[in-house]
């Protein structure tokens, strides 16, 4: 046994490519050869790519170094002639052979890299589609698209490679002149470019501009008001890109047939918690920035926003907590928004159990709605909201937000809300806010 531990270790030695060592416990040790070590982490290379100065590093160190703004080699120093390392496939080879011949030490074979594409290679498909646009080949941008997903989905690298040569503007521009064209005979190539442009968000000022136009976006509340899933979720995440920057588009969108609705659909019937916040976050645009605000919150009641909001609120998690409780916000400043949010049994319990509880701005818009409902209720006989925020514990809640500290209009609108709760406090008794939701079939 000694002896054919002796034998392998000599051959090795001879080789250059094994150093050994015994530790304390008389165990061998293996040492990764030097050449097959990067030079920036010192760790067995596992993709190894070559600079223009001719040192090989592991592709992941030496382009996170390029991405941190270092235009030199680390080893040298020379200023790099190229920033597009490339594959030494003599030592990826050399370095799967060592993997193999020591396995018996518990060393595993490095997978064989997929090469990632290149700024050149971008640009060659880019024109193509920009080709195919111009003549109108829905076919033919079809599969161009289909092969900048696949390639993006590789890997992260990829995608970076595909957004900074610009391919979402590329894309957007291609959305924009095939939804100019025929509908009906475009709809699967503008759903593959839609699908990749997911990929790109977010997008820049000029993408957003052809992504934009009034035949794009009448194209997207398509896709919005279709039974396809994957398609309104990307439809409604390019409402978003279009809408958190614009407020020309917000008032677009509203005015266009069918756009409220699908939004709502898309809240009632949720795909994922990301197409729920998207939709969130253009209604909420919609109903505090568009000219016709007014009639979309009316038009919003009248499908059943309050109360769908409310029960989204009883379970959801912080992004969508906050964006349902600033649409709530927005359209309790209709009489028909704050009439509904009376009128359900769910507004006290969860506006107060909101407070301190989730975000210092799930904490804002709560207390701005309660303040706003219980304003309403002070100029009329009827105090029944009010005697039941005191019910839930309003008051308390109230008093340790002000102990607690807020921004100054939230804290404005507790201490009104506080002297009006106190008017009423001798008819209520205070209990438990838990107490309000044991009847409740949801978990909150």
């Amino acid at each position: 046994m000694m002896i054919s531990s002796w034998r392998r270790r000599r051959a090795a030695r001879r080789e250059g490519k094994l150093q050994q060592q015994r530790n304390d416990n008389g165990e061998i040790e293996l040492t990764v050869p030097r050449d097959f070590r990067c030079p920036i982490s010192l760790d067995l290379m596992k993709d190894p790519v070559t600079l223009s100065t001719g040192i090989t590093y592991d592709r992941e160190n030496i382009e996170k170094w390029i991405e941190a703004g270092n235009f030199t080699c680390p080893l040298t120093n020379q200023v790099l002639r190229s920033l597009e390392p490339i594959p030494n496939h003599i030592i990826r080879k050399k370095i799967q052979d060592w993997c193999v011949e020591n396995r018996s030490y518990g060393i595993e074979r490095i997978p064989t890299p997929r090469v990632p594409v290149t700024s050149m290679e971008v640009s060659d498909i880019l024109s193509k589609i920009n080709v195919a646009c111009m003549k109108q080949n829905g076919k033919g941008c079809q599969d161009l698209v289909l092969k900048i997903k696949s390639l993006a989905k590789e890997s992260e690298r990829n995608k970076r490679c595909f957004v900074s040569n610009g391919a979402g503007c590329a894309l957007s521009e291609a959305f924009q002149a095939f939804s100019r064209a025929s509908f009906d005979e475009n709809v699967a190539v503008l759903e593959e470019i839609l699908s990749a442009l997911a990929i790109m968000f977010p997008l820049d000022v000029e993408a957003k501009g052809f992504l934009g136009s009034a035949s794009a976006m009448r194209c997207l509340i398509w896709f919005l008001s279709s039974g396809d899933l994957s398609r309104r979720r990307n439809a409604v995440l390019g409402l978003r890109e279009l809408v958190s920057i614009d407020e020309r588009k917000v008032n677009e969108l509203s005015d266009m047939e069918g756009a409220i609705e699908a939004l709502f659909k898309l809240i009632k019937d949720p795909i994922c918690p990301t197409s729920t916040k998207a939709s969130l976050l253009v209604i909420y645009k919609i109903i505090t920035s568009s000219p016709t605000k007014e009639k979309q919150v009316k038009k919003l009641v009248n499908l059943g926003i309050v109360s769908l909001l409310l029960e989204t609120l009883v379970d959801s998690e912080r992004g969508i907590c906050e964006k349902a409780l600033g649409v709530l916000d927005g359209i309790c400043n209709s009489e028909e928004g704050r009439q509904m949010a009376c009128n359900n049994a769910l507004s006290m319990p969860v506006l107060v159990k909101k407070i301190l509880r989730v975000s210092n701005l799930t904490t804002d818009f709560s207390v701005s709605i309660l303040w706003k409902l219980c304003k309403k209720e002070k100029t009329e006989d009827d105090a029944s909201v009010i005697l039941e925020a005191l019910q839930v514990g309003a008051f308390l809640k109230l008093l340790l937000l002000l102990q607690v500290g807020c921004v100054e209009e939230t804290k404005d609108k507790a201490s009104e809300l506080l002297k009006i709760l106190n008017l009423h406090r001798n008819k209520m008794e205070c209990v438990d806010p838990m107490d309000n939701f044991k009847d409740l079939k949801r978990p909150f």
